[in-house]
């Protein structure tokens, strides 16, 4: 069995031409494995942002409702190490700096080799003690030294980390040619911001804009920002993205060159989206769940191209893609350690045997609503009150991002218990209200998230309509309470929002 799995964080689905027709971003690549591929519809995050989507995508189980940014955990049971154990040999390479930072430990240490390509965002790569000379004056959102300084040592597009990450992917499928039972997984950072490319990919999308530099959003509503500047961030959106589609393009050429379609399963999909301008707000992870943000791409190229052109319109998440793959390479001992699975195989999907494997997506970032969706509709459930109590983050590794957990909480806020029944040892709990004392006031405002909100999709996919239908809220939180159980929800997170 040979299984390659691209992740390109940040990607928008609403900006590809295989969900939206009218997309402006040109990505002939992209395009091109849309068009070998099974493209699902209906597919959502579960846990945001980046390490809590990742580690829903190694263990199989939902993070958001139990801890926030960490670590794999100890008791953590990864599906790359499962594949390792029965001789299957799994390699990763990317530009995810934040796997090599304080509140990513242990991700890149489930795969037998990893390659870690160095210099995006805050990435202490460029080492420099003098000022960087590339500072602009005047600037919208962020300006971040670290990547100025980075950035001075890209000149070409080859130059970039995403490039590099996607030229290291093609040239180990070349030099393990002829290989057949590995697991790759190939996770671009792009177009992750701060939003940079060459001039070449900057022209594909020509525009007048001569104001302050706006490449690196806030996560905040837009304040000072004119309407031309927020045009100009989108347009670099897509200088970053083509200029990564490009070279995801030469990944594909290696698997031309070696007919890997033939024998190879290619999944493709992404992390979560950006705001840039819906709703008045860029970035993420301080507003609602929007579709932007929450509803993301997914391709499945199945060996030979079985499927290729079709659609499926079944809800699924990233979570789910733990579960397919000890499905498909047909791994059966797992350790008596191994907690339940909350994702669910999409074998069945994709061997036509079954038209969904569940009824409900939840996602979410941990203590913000809570968020439901069938489909069709869409159900926001907020904290009962601005309290957002009582919130507790379960945890053996005390770090987050990207910093150590609990030095500045008092005793009482920090202990340790048999509080998760599935981590089969003590693990600490830890009162978020304490943590949220000492971060920053933008991340502690809970003012554009406090209410409920309910959706039709169908009629209203940019969720600027919420519905008044009490009957509907009612059977929505009823699902959103079953659900919340079957994913071994910690019982606080009832009550914090107000769930009988």
């Amino acid at each position: 069995m040979k299984t390659i799995v691209i992740l390109m964080d940040t990607l928008n689905r609403h900006m590809l031409k295989c969900y939206n027709p009218e997309a402006k971003a040109i990505t002939p690549a992209i395009d091109r494995l849309a068009a070998k591929s099974i493209v699902f519809d209906n597919h959502f995050i579960g846990s945001a942002p980046c390490m809590p989507a990742r580690r829903d995508i190694l263990t199989g189980r939902l993070n958001f409702l139990e801890r926030n940014w960490g670590p794999i955990e100890p008791f953590d049971v990864t599906f790359p190490e499962l594949l390792r154990k029965q001789g299957t040999f799994c390699h990763i390479v990317t530009d995810h700096s934040h796997y090599a930072e304080i509140g990513g430990e242990g991700y890149m240490q489930q795969f037998n080799t990893w390659d870690l390509q160095r210099g995006q965002e805050t990435d202490v790569w460029a080492s420099r003690i003098k000022e960087p000379d590339n500072i602009p004056e005047q600037y919208f959102g962020r300006m971040g030294r670290q990547y100025q300084c980075n950035r001075m040592h890209f000149q070409t597009d080859a130059d970039y980390p995403t490039p590099r990450t996607f030229a290291s992917a093609a040239k180990w499928l070349e030099e393990n040619g002829g290989e057949d039972d590995f697991f790759l997984m190939v996770e671009a950072f792009d177009p992750h911001e701060p939003f940079d490319a060459t001039e070449e990919f900057k022209a594909m999308y020509p525009e007048d804009y001569d104001g302050p530099v706006y490449e690196w959003p806030k996560y905040a509503p837009i304040t000072e920002e004119t309407p031309e500047a927020v045009n100009h961030l989108r347009n670099l959106y897509y200088a970053t993205l083509s200029m990564a589609d490009k070279w995801l393009g030469k990944l594909l050429d290696e698997m031309d060159r070696q007919n890997l379609w033939e024998d190879t399963m290619v999944i493709f999909t992404s992390d979560h989206g950006h705001m840039l301008g819906e709703h008045g707000v860029t970035g993420k992870n301080q507003f609602h769940a929007w579709n932007e943000m929450s509803h993301i791409p997914l391709f499945v190229h199945l060996p030979g191209g079985k499927g290729a052109g079709t659609r499926c319109n079944a809800v699924t998440q990233n979570v789910d893609l733990c579960p397919t793959m000890l499905d498909y390479y047909g791994v059966t001992e797992y350790p008596p350690v191994m907690p339940k699975l909350h994702g669910k195989s999409w074998k069945p999907l994709l061997d036509g045997e079954t038209e969904k494997v569940r009824d409900y997506a939840i996602y979410g970032w941990h203590g913000k609503p809570v968020n439901i969706t069938d489909g069709q509709y869409t159900y926001f459930r907020a904290a009962k009150d601005d309290s957002n109590a009582p919130l507790y983050s379960y945890m053996s590794m005390l770090t987050t991002f990207p910093r150590y957990m609990g030095r500045d909480v008092p005793k009482g806020a920090l202990v340790c218990g048999d509080y998760l029944p599935h981590a089969q040892m003590a693990v600490y709990r830890l009162d978020m209200a304490e943590v949220m004392k000492h971060l920053p006031p933008f991340m502690r405002d809970n003012s554009l998230i406090k209410d409920s909100l309910l959706f039709d999709l169908a009629t209203d996919y940019a969720q600027e309509k919420p519905l008044q239908d009490p009957a509907l809220e009612q059977r929505m939180t009823e699902a959103l309470i079953r659900t919340m159980e079957e994913h071994d929800s910690p019982a606080e997170q009832f009550e914090r929002l107000g769930l009988k």
